[in-house]
């Protein structure tokens, strides 16, 4: 009996819903080919790639400690495995880090209908996973390589061994070390937990025992571990967490890479990333039980504490979404007459918006990738060739999805560390002028070989282009909604060799 419980409760319902689920999130994982943000690839597969491969210092390893090397080691040490057994494919090394996450999300799917399923029944968690299944921004975000997918994966299973009905001590040490590690990899993981963790220790009779054998030992071993592994890559003793609240929360220097009103998550955000969820989500919200109302305080507690930081995007909010997902569900069981109506409008309604984020908007940031990957398939271009790419900062990504030590630069746009009121990175003076930009960067300097930029770009420097011989000889597409320097076509200019 014990060791069926322990089976259960490793995979969920049956082996045939894990099997399932990760099948389809591996569906999901070849059915995303887009970009989404540059963190997918710059806080993780690019300085996994350095970890491993030690091709040229990376942006993100100089900005001094604001992130840590705790998320980008699974990758490293999947990179390491495939150097080893000499398979370190440049297919294999964009793809398996995306696949491993991909199956652990589908876990995380299997654990929150478990979840359901044991705080509820087994109808009620069917709902639940049918909402976490075809919500438009899991499916996709869950496979990208972002610490923003990991944090919500751990949330979730954070969630499954946390004390809703009552107080069970012995099982703090598993939830507590999820939060813990979920706070590791991205500091603000906590914000969610902060209300959780209160009605817990309200809820506890040994408030001592909770805080001596619980906190404290959970806490220690996990920055304990996150302290050493930084070290080790760094080379000095960093508390990366520390750095990370300090320059995003109370230097609030996130704004250099843009802000938006207060209330924006309210009126974006949120229904954005909920999608044609959202009637279903107030719904749930009435219709369910008082226990559950600790769900709506953290979803509500996290999105106001995220608003009054002025850099705001999606996927901050992401970890929230399974929350959401509990209302969801619970909305749909409660339909009586219009329930066959509500799944096929729901499923519908989400496979557009999954499809075309997913294989249509933003791919060229990917696909011009396999051009430079060309250049390193010929072992005689790698001794001639050298690739600019003059897009905003990290645009595409980079050695991860290339490997080869073909020399690539692109502008930098490190923030102003310093607090001058001035700062313009070199991305921002390169726009200001981009033909003067280039005609003194390359005044007596060797030229290029390639040069990768949007669409927008190649009329303000045509002339730049013909008088030192580039040609165009690759155009991708890249959006159907292009705005200020990001165009919908993303041109390869080639230079004639003389």
């Amino acid at each position: 009996k014990k060791k069926k419980k322990r089976e259960a409760e490793l995979i969920g319902e049956n082996i045939y819903l894990v099997l399932f689920t990760i099948t389809l999130r591996v569906l999901n994982c070849f059915l995303v080919q887009t970009s989404f943000v540059p963190d997918e690839y710059w806080q993780s597969l690019e300085v996994a790639h350095h970890m491993v491969f030690k091709y040229p210092l990376l942006f993100e390893v100089k900005m001094k400690g604001l992130r840590g090397y705790s998320y980008p080691l699974l990758f490293a040490t999947i990179y390491r495995v495939l150097q080893l057994l000499a398979k370190d494919d440049v297919q294999l090394l964009i793809w398996i880090p995306r696949l491993v996450q991909a199956v652990l999300s589908a876990l995380a799917d299997v654990k929150l209908y478990s979840l359901v399923r044991h705080l509820e029944n087994a109808e009620t968690a069917k709902w639940v996973y049918l909402c976490q299944l075809c919500s438009w921004f899991t499916w996709y975000c869950c496979t990208r390589t972002l610490t923003n997918t990991m944090e919500t994966v751990l949330t979730i299973f954070a969630l499954f061994y946390y004390p809703m009905e009552g107080s069970k001590t012995r099982s703090s040490c598993k939830y507590l070390t999820l939060v813990a590690l979920a706070f590791i990899i991205r500091p603000t993981a906590v914000i969610p937990w902060i209300p959780l963790m209160l009605r817990h220790f309200w809820q506890e009779q040994k408030k001592v025992d909770l805080v001596l054998y619980s906190y404290i030992p959970v806490g220690l071993v996990t920055l304990g571990i996150s302290l050493i592994i930084d070290r080790v890559f760094f080379g000095e003793w960093i508390l990366v967490q520390m750095k990370f609240l300090k320059f995003n929360v109370l230097q609030n220097l996130g704004t250099f890479y843009g802000s938006h009103p207060w209330h924006w998550y309210l009126s974006q955000g949120l229904p954005v990333i909920l999608g044609t969820h959202l009637p279903f989500f107030i719904h749930g919200c009435i219709q369910a039980p008082k226990r559950y109302r600790i769900f709506l305080v953290v979803v509500v507690w996290t999105v106001l504490v995220y608003s009054t930081l002025s850099h705001k995007e999606f996927r901050f909010i992401y970890p929230v979404l399974p929350f959401c997902m509990v209302f969801c569900g619970y909305s749909l069981k409660q339909l009586k007459t219009w329930k066959k109506s509500a799944i096929t409008f729901l499923l519908l309604s989400n496979l557009l918006p999954a499809l075309y984020t997913g294989l249509i908007h933003q791919r060229g940031s990917l696909d011009v990738m396999i051009h430079m990957q060309q250049l390193c398939n010929n072992s005689s271009n790698q001794s001639w060739a050298s690739v600019f790419v003059m897009m905003p900062c990290h645009s595409t990504p980079f050695y991860s999805h290339v490997h080869c030590p073909l020399p690539m630069r692109f502008l930098q746009c490190p923030p102003d560390l310093t607090g001058k009121e001035s700062y313009l990175d070199e991305a921002d003076i390169f726009y200001s002028n981009p033909l003067k930009w280039l005609n003194e960067e390359f005044y007596n300097g060797t030229l290029p070989t390639h040069l990768v930029f949007f669409s927008v770009l190649e009329q303000e420097i045509s002339s730049f282009l013909v008088l030192n011989g580039y040609e165009r000889t690759a155009t991708v597409f890249h959006t159907h909604m292009p705005q200020g320097r990001i165009g919908s076509h993303i041109y390869v200019y080639t230079r004639r060799v003389k």
